[in-house]
């Protein structure tokens, strides 16, 4: 069973990050669930959207965001969410490794851009509990999706997409635009 070792403020007010001291999920796994059909086969994202007020859940890793509706104040929505993440399973050594999403190899530039984005934008992301999904690349524009804390922070549409986009300019193509979808 996971311990929560720390609940830790993002740049975002809605939402939350839940430190464990348990891996959640396999090395290199992130989960990204944005409503109760989303979650229907993982346990504990589905016991997570089960209370009330729940918007979003990030998992990766030793974390747990947890993004919330204006509806509800985080005290009480804490100690509510407290109870199925403690009761939840840690990853297995038998858990898949690799994200579901495009795979590596496939296509050398988006292999280079993850590169990228995992040597100078996901741990970043990450620290505040979220996350970037690359959706596709076709004629020099690169779609992401904000995941976690991310995914409704006002920031991440300005201002860290615009970082995302220069740094990808100065290290892979000058040319490429980013959008968030």
């Amino acid at each position: 069973m996971p311990k929560i070792f720390d609940i830790e403020y993002t740049p975002n007010p809605a939402a939350r990050k839940i430190v464990l001291k348990e891996p959640i999920t396999a090395p290199g796994v992130s989960l990204s669930f944005s409503s109760a059909q989303d979650a229907a086969a993982h346990p504990l994202a589905e016991a997570l959207f089960a209370i009330p007020h729940v918007k979003s859940v990030f998992m990766m890793d030793r974390f747990i965001t947890i993004t919330k509706d204006n509806e509800t104040e985080w005290d009480e929505l804490l100690r509510q969410v407290a109870i199925p993440i403690r009761a939840a399973e840690p990853a297995s050594a038998s858990a898949p490794t690799a994200p579901a999403t495009a795979k590596r190899g496939e296509n050398p530039d988006l292999d280079r851009i993850n590169d990228i984005l995992d040597a100078r934008i996901r741990p970043g992301l990450a620290g505040d509990g979220g996350g970037l999904e690359v959706v596709s690349y076709s004629d020099n524009t690169l779609a992401v999706r904000y995941q976690g804390a991310c995914g409704s922070c006002p920031s991440s549409i300005s201002g860290t997409l615009y970082g995302i986009q220069s740094i990808l300019r100065d290290e892979f193509n000058p040319e490429l635009t980013v959008i968030a979808v």
